[in-house]
């Protein structure tokens, strides 16, 4: 924890400002002996929060582990992450969360344990959502998987109201999509002879558990949205009340599944890459708010997961470090959104969803000193072996992107940058 004074740092309303931290907070005036750091011509942002990252451990350590994965995190300018709850074990128990706070002690980032909807992941019978609860969770999610039935979810969603917990839905009616769908249902998948993923398998989800939400008052956050279809049912819904957030991934704001013509399985991922005009629903779903923020889905494979063909190699991008260049290049850039707006969609709302109070937090004395320096105009070509990640599934990779992450700060340790 140091003491700071950045000089000359642009906040993301555009003004101008020094900055002091002492004590892991902003303070109003320089600290005796602080260190000086030179921000001009740079952007102080709050530190980004990440609403569903997978760090793998426990189980599969090979892939990702918390200290690897939040070091990726701070890398990318995020000062917390939410672990969703398919290791192994599946955090389902309070004892598992318990075995997460371990873990995540001395990690890069916070890290905020997700609880699974149902045991083992397997749509059967509802986990300790009061016991995981009590030891510190608000969100839970079978990603990875759909909850199977409406009963289910409205089970779920009556055990989260006592607390006003948060049901994260992974969007994929498995009668239409399949675990042998592996990539969107269009013009590539047949000329590829692969099983396709419509997109109604996943708006479907989408209006079922609105539905659901919207009878009983509860709060439902969707993972993930990638088609226009799905957009417009989250319009839907939001014009009626309900209680519904969403979020989506840099990859389905920038990527389409002309890709998949290469054969590379890096660009296997789940949902799908989609055709440039659900890329574009999304964007603009973004630009108005009916999609509230930006997570990441960093699924870190290793090589043997996806040196395999097509259809059998594992789903997943690592996406942690080249979220925020993703979000500048196709919605700052282009003037969609403005920094703080950027601020909004990937630091203070990702922390309100999550009912993280001491992250997301305005850049104000008295506040915890979570921060992100970024450079506007820097740019580099992306190079995979240039990561904290184990991972090397990275879909940006030899593209040119902006390269905006200076430093990062969480509670004034400095956990990125020189």
């Amino acid at each position: 924890m140091d003491d700071l004074t950045i000089v000359g740092a642009q906040l993301a309303d555009g003004t101008r400002t020094d900055l002091h931290v002492a004590g892991g907070r902003f303070v109003a005036e320089s600290p005796s002996g602080a260190r000086r750091i030179d921000a001009d011509g740079l952007i102080a942002l709050p530190g980004l929060v990440d609403l569903h990252t997978h760090l793998r451990e426990p189980g599969r350590e090979e892939s990702e582990t918390v200290a690897t994965g939040t070091a990726a995190a701070a890398r990318g300018g995020f000062t917390a992450v939410f672990a969703m709850a398919n290791t192994t074990p599946v955090t389902d128990t309070a004892e598992a969360v318990a075995t997460q706070h371990r873990l995540a002690e001395g990690a890069s980032a916070e890290v905020v344990p997700i609880g699974s909807v149902t045991r083992g992941l397997a749509g059967q019978e509802l986990s300790d959502i009061a016991g995981m609860h009590a030891a510190g969770v608000t969100v839970f999610s079978d990603d990875g998987f759909s909850v199977p039935t409406a009963g289910l979810v409205r089970a779920a969603m009556e055990q989260m109201l006592p607390f006003d917990g948060v049901l994260a839905e992974h969007c994929q009616d498995a009668t239409l999509a399949g675990p042998s769908a592996c990539c969107h249902e269009g013009e590539v998948s047949r000329e590829l002879g692969h099983e396709g993923w419509p997109t109604m398998a996943e708006s479907v989800i989408i209006a079922r558990d609105v539905q659901v939400a919207k009878e009983l008052g509860a709060r439902l956050h969707i993972c993930h949205v990638s088609t226009a279809e799905g957009v417009e049912v989250l319009r839907w819904a939001k014009g009626r009340g309900v209680r519904v957030t969403a979020e989506v991934m840099p990859h389905h704001l920038l990527l389409t599944h002309e890709l998949l013509r290469s054969g590379d399985t890096t660009f296997k991922v789940n949902p799908p890459l989609r055709p440039a005009e659900d890329v574009e629903a999304v964007r603009a779903a973004l630009e108005d708010g009916t999609i509230d923020i930006v997570a990441t889905d960093h699924a870190p494979h290793r090589a043997a997961d996806k040196d395999k063909p097509f259809a059998d190699a594992s789903p997943g991008l690592v996406a942690l470090e080249q979220v925020l260049a993703v979000v500048v290049e196709t919605m700052v850039l282009p003037g969609r959104i403005d920094w703080a707006g950027l601020a909004t969609r990937m630091s203070h709302r990702p922390a309100a969803i999550g009912s993280l109070p001491h992250q997301g937090r305005p850049i104000a004395a008295g506040e915890p000193a979570n921060l992100v320096l970024v450079d506007p105009a820097a740019r580099a070509v992306i190079d995979p072996e240039q990561t904290s990640s184990k991972a090397r599934n990275n879909p940006y990779r030899g593209l040119d992107l902006p390269a905006p992450v200076v430093a990062t700060y969480w509670q004034g340790r400095q956990t990125w940058g020189g």
